[in-house]
């Protein structure tokens, strides 16, 4: 028995020891969730895919250089390369060249694409930043709840102090014969019910705390904790700010705004190249190509000298079968090897040419992609008219939301400040006799209430004005 006892120690200071705890402040929690969210990540290679399409947009306005090769055999009657005659053998052929071409006129299309590629890459840049925003408003909301079940879980340790306090000091009026003993049964039924909801906001604390840790996608075996922040000062009354003011600031400064204002900018650009492509298209293009040929691997080389007669026999003879020769003249010279780099350098040939492209009739496919960039601008438009409506009915909801939550607050604490002097008379006229339990009960159970509707009400408050604040930055 003693040994398990051993064992299981030694095992629960493992799992103590493995699990780290990290306590964190709001900013830390930020940067955490923003490095390992997903939306985010997914963000950051959009952009990404943008500068890369940027960089070819670019690249548009440079000339193309292909370079080729080929090495084969032919068998059978074919036509040699070099001499282009019919010859009935294997022949080795081996040819190299390149080409290029360079655009000079199309219609705007690679500078009004370069265009929309960069307003692409702004657009993309402002959804990451909106992805960030959205992660950081949800890390905060999670943030503050936690905050929030730590206040409440203090008050109702400080209540649970209070009802044991309380009944240490009932059980001695009632031994001395002050009160009656169901006055003591009745404040032990209230130190049970104030431990069961301690035991109800420790476990809200827990729960809020995971929902921390999962919002920042940390590994499992990571515990964490949060730095309750200073919240002196911060409050602040709101009355004399205007939610369309907030509105009209928020315009030139949230990136969602700024990401829908870029795509109309990009599909006009677009609507520019599809009108570019109903105009001619001038290129300069050039070529340089050689070839080699074993079929030709000797060539004869003339000295200049006078030929020499000889007789060759020919393709007849006599009816005896006696060969038919004829007198020819051979030039004087000599054989020479005609290897790969003499073929290539002989049969080196160039070519330069203007290439004019103009669109007549294409199935009206042209027209066609210029009729629906024009939609495209018009559903741009209409986007970027949707992203305003919503922000100004967030930012209106916001306003009207941290407005209450302002005067909410200020009730709260007007509240509180009432019942807790209310709870500490009867406290004194419970002590000395002079008020029943059920007062008493009441009026801390009251108190109790309203310092927890205050936790509440501050930490929405806060919440709600520091969305105004992110609005309003």
């Amino acid at each position: 028995m003693e040994n398990l006892l051993i064992i299981t120690l030694i095992i629960t200071g493992l799992n103590t020891l493995a699990q780290e705890k990290k306590v964190l402040t709001l900013q830390e929690c930020i940067n955490i969730a923003i490095e390992n969210n997903l939306s985010v990540q997914r963000s950051e290679l959009s952009l990404k895919t943008a500068e890369v399409n940027l960089m070819q947009a670019n690249a548009q306005r440079y000339p193309t250089l292909n370079a080729n090769g080929s090495y084969g055999f032919n068998w059978g009657r074919s036509i040699d390369p070099n001499s282009n005659l019919f010859v009935s053998k294997r022949i080795n052929t081996a040819a190299v060249g390149a080409s290029g071409s360079l655009p000079l006129l199309q219609g705007l299309q690679v500078s009004n694409g370069i265009k929309q590629s960069k307003t692409d890459l702004l657009a993309s840049d402002f959804d990451l930043q909106k992805a960030k925003n959205d992660i950081s408003i949800n890390v905060a909301s999670f943030f503050l709840t936690v905050i929030l079940n730590k206040e409440l879980l203090e008050t109702a340790r400080l209540q649970l102090k209070s009802s044991k306090q309380q009944l240490d000091q009932t059980k001695k009026l009632v031994a001395s014969g002050t009160l009656p003993i169901s006055n003591k049964f009745q404040l032990e039924s209230q130190v049970a019910t104030n431990e069961v909801t301690l035991i109800n906001n420790q476990n809200s604390l827990d729960l809020s705390l995971l929902d921390l840790k999962q919002a920042l996608l940390l590994p499992p075996g990571v515990e964490v904790d949060v730095v309750i922040p200073e919240t002196d000062g911060f409050f602040t009354e709101i009355e004399d700010i205007n939610s369309y003011d907030i509105y009209e600031s928020a315009l030139s400064k949230q990136p969602e705004i700024k990401a829908v204002d870029a795509r109309i900018r990009s599909a006009n650009f677009a609507l520019e190249v599809a009108k570019g492509s109903l105009y001619p298209s001038l290129s300069l293009n050039g070529n340089i190509n050689t070839n080699y040929s074993d079929a030709v691997d000797q060539i004869f080389i003339f000295d200049g000298g006078d030929p020499a007669n000889r007789l060759v026999p020919t393709d007849f003879e006599t009816s005896d079968g006696t060969a038919i020769f004829e007198r020819v003249e051979i030039p004087s010279g000599e054989v020479q090897d005609y290897g790969v780099i003499d073929q290539w350098d002989d049969n080196l040939r160039y070519s330069v040419s203007l290439g004019l492209f103009i669109p007549i009739l294409n199935g009206f496919s042209n027209r066609a992609a210029m009729q629906q960039a024009k939609i495209n601008v018009q559903q741009a438009e209409l986007n970027a008219r949707d992203e305003r409506n919503i922000l100004y009915q967030t930012i209106e909801s916001a306003y009207r939301s941290a407005l209450a939550a302002s005067r909410t607050y200020s009730a709260s604490e007007k509240q509180v400040a009432a019942l807790r002097e209310t709870y500490r008379a009867l406290e004194n006229q419970y002590n000395n006799g002079a008020a029943n339990f059920t007062d008493y009960q009441v009026a801390a159970n009251n108190l109790f209430q309203a310092q927890s509707d205050l936790s509440r009400a501050r930490y929405d408050f806060i919440f709600r004005k520091k969305i105004l604040d992110f609005y309003l930055r």
